[in-house]
């Protein structure tokens, strides 16, 4: 069960209740870590990984996440006019070619699984990634490139993890780990949001995944899980048995965007690694440490 994987899935129908009132009005997917915002990360890191397609699963109130990734006619005419070739580039190197990006709506904010399974007809019967735009991963060579190169060695379905503490296992998916090969681990099941002390491993799954279409087969049940939501862990579980199932221990430091404390840190650590912004950033860490 391997092939090239040709598109990624994004989610980004949430309704970014946790960044209210920046969120009002403005995608969460579109608030800036530094000068860009997260949805672009994420397109950037499917590019990097060799995805040709991009679908997105929106909702309601996205039209500049939409707007974002389109022709915008007036801003490169002024800055033609006002020879600014450098911010040029930088408007049309993130333009993807007509085609290359689709959008779905997910009516209602049912799950996970369920914002997946949206976008069964635009995937196909094919082998797809999914990325969660909330989850930044800072390495030179993206998170979701890592995995289809592992992917190519083991097929089947393929998440990107991470060992947390015990204590945070009630927040994530947990592998049940067989087996392990390096920073390859084998998996005979996992489990969604597990109570710490039944949770089978402290192997969480973050934002990336490469899956089989026969996922789809399960989405199309609707169960509901944890949270009373359709969970894509539940339905990548039932697949266990007749689809290989491993995850990979990434190399980069994660980010969880979904959290303030998260989305502050991102900001600092992608600042720190800019070669126009790191010494500013290093002076204002310096500045405000001397006062804690």
């Amino acid at each position: 069960m391997t092939g090239s994987i040709r598109k990624a899935v994004l989610p980004v129908g949430g309704l970014g209740t946790r960044f209210l009132p920046a969120t009002k009005s403005i995608p969460k997917e579109m608030l800036p870590v530094v000068d860009k915002p997260l949805i672009q990360y994420g397109v950037e890191e499917a590019r990097q990984a060799g995805i040709e397609e991009i679908i997105f699963v929106t909702s309601r109130g996205k039209a500049a996440l939409e707007d974002h990734f389109d022709y915008h006619f007036e801003l490169m005419k002024t800055l033609e006019a006002r020879g600014k070739t450098a911010e040029m580039e930088l408007a049309t190197a993130m333009t993807p070619a007509a085609g290359k990006i689709s959008y779905t709506r997910q009516p209602e904010a049912l799950g996970l699984g369920h914002a997946v399974w949206c976008a069964r007809n635009l995937v196909g019967r094919e082998p797809f990634a999914v990325i969660l735009p909330d989850d930044l991963v800072l390495h030179p060579q993206g998170c979701l490139a890592q995995l289809v190169e592992a992917y190519e060695k083991v097929g089947g379905n393929l998440v990107a993890v991470e060992d947390v503490p015990r204590e945070q296992t009630n927040r994530y998916g947990i592998l049940d780990v067989v087996e392990e090969d390096g920073r390859l681990a084998k998996a005979k099941g996992l489990v969604e949001k597990p109570d710490p002390a039944e949770a089978p491993s402290t192997l969480s799954i973050i934002g990336r995944y490469i899956l089989q279409p026969e996922v789809f087969d399960e989405l199309d049940r609707q169960d509901k899980g944890a949270g009373g939501e359709i969970q894509l862990t539940d339905a990548m579980a039932r697949t266990i048995g007749s689809v290989p199932f491993h995850g990979l221990r990434f190399e980069g430091r994660r980010f969880d965007c979904g959290s303030k404390a998260g989305f502050l840190e991102a900001n600092l650590a992608y600042a720190l690694e800019r070669e126009d912004l790191g010494e500013a950033a290093r002076d204002i860490i310096r500045r405000y440490g001397a006062v804690i």
